[in-house]
């Protein structure tokens, strides 16, 4: 394997303790609203409603301020091991986990809004040095977007999902990596599916919970089931989106609440934990209070709540009508996902899906909902679309 390029360098997490100090007195100090108003008697299930109930805030809150550990998940991104390099002026962060493995295969992981790579920091050993001896192992790059965690916050516009994955390409070939394969979710999928369609020369071939379809496609010859995910994801784009315009429009007007305040950073992310995890209420019945806090407090010490919201400005219906996919490719639509897409709409797009899958649980989440199952289901889907080239 061709050693990497000497442009990436080693990279640690350190927060000081100043800046942990000043975490914890903001907590301390925060005004709140008044509760939500009811229409029912509690227990409620529709008390998440007009967004994150006052009590839940309040527990969560006190906790990080309290008893979280920050420290903890340094160490943790500090053991997967962290590097940094530089590519179109902008410093790109990721982890990097090779395997001990002669047949692993390059892996590149790309994480979503309002993700970042702490979605993975539980899932990256076993896509490495797997315990089924028979089951494939990869040498994992898991980087963080553009604006987000330790990459640089672009000064300038540009920073869309075909810059991005130009640079996964050039950032995979400087760690020796010529031909790949990619995993994505969220902003994630649509990077891989770019992947996939733009740089065939470079991918063996793709894994996604994100199919999104060409424009315009018509509901005849659906089953009901593939009808009904039709319907809910339209639904969903036209009344539960507001999140979206507002990135996409505004997000320098919502980014001075998401830098300036962590309780509005927190609650702005938890949102969309809750209503897009596959819960019947709070998202801690699948997702640990701390892998949220992870990924929230990332958030807040590198103060990438504005650059992170823009990739809705740079990106937002940007996927090209036209764009095929023609490398293989493993497809998984998670249950309680927000986009899901029917077969033979995503066929449209992608021309050689080798493997479809349909959990029985998970969300939009699923490596932190379902981290067993998910590591499962990128190891069964990576194996087809290896086992296309054979």
């Amino acid at each position: 394997m061709p050693r990497p390029s000497s442009d990436v360098h080693v990279f640690e997490a350190h927060a000081t303790d100043a800046e942990l100090d000043d975490l914890r007195a903001r907590l301390a100090a925060a005004r709140l609203p008044e509760a939500e108003t009811v229409d029912h008697a509690a227990p409620d299930s529709h008390r998440w409603d007009q967004g994150v109930p006052l009590a839940d805030l309040v527990d969560l809150v006190d906790y990080w301020r309290t008893g979280y550990d920050w420290r903890s998940f340094e160490k943790r991104l500090d053991r997967i091991g962290q590097f940094r390099t530089v590519i179109d002026g902008l410093g790109i962060h990721f982890l990097h986990r090779r395997s001990t493995r002669a047949d692993a295969t390059p892996l590149i992981v790309t994480h979503g809004w309002p993700g970042s790579v702490a979605e993975f920091v539980d899932v990256v050993d076993e896509l490495a040095e797997p315990t089924d001896a028979d089951a494939p192992a990869f040498h994992v790059v898991v980087p963080s977007l553009p604006g987000f965690g330790y990459s640089d916050r672009p000064a300038a516009s540009g920073w869309g999902i075909e810059k991005i994955a130009a640079a996964w390409v050039e950032l995979m070939g400087r760690l020796g990596y010529r031909r790949f394969v990619a995993h994505g979710g969220d902003w994630g999928g649509v990077i891989t599916t770019v992947l996939g369609g733009r740089f065939p020369e470079h991918l063996l071939g793709i894994h996604t919970t994100v199919a999104e379809a060409p424009p315009g496609l018509s509901t005849d010859g659906l089953t009901s089931v593939e009808r009904r995910w039709a319907e809910e994801t339209q639904d969903f784009w036209l009344r539960r989106a507001a999140y979206a315009k507002q990135q996409a429009t505004r997000p320098q007007t919502i980014g001075y609440s998401l830098v300036d305040s962590p309780v509005g950073l927190l609650a702005w992310i938890l949102d969309k934990f809750a209503e897009w995890s596959d819960t019947d209420d709070s998202p801690f019945e699948r997702i640990s209070r701390d892998r949220v806090l992870d990924d929230v407090t990332l958030y807040w010490l590198t103060r990438t709540g504005a650059s992170a919201a823009r990739i809705y400005r740079e990106s937002h219906r940007a996927l090209d009508p036209e764009l095929r996919v023609d490398v293989p490719s493993a497809i998984s639509m998670y249950p309680r996902d927000i986009d899901r897409c029917p077969r033979p709409w995503a066929q449209q797009r992608f021309r050689q899906i080798v493997r479809w899958s349909s959990p029985e649980t998970g969300g939009h989440f699923p490596s932190l909902e379902v981290p067993g199952y998910f590591v499962n289901d990128v190891q069964a889907g990576l194996a087809a679309v290896l086992a296309a080239h054979r």
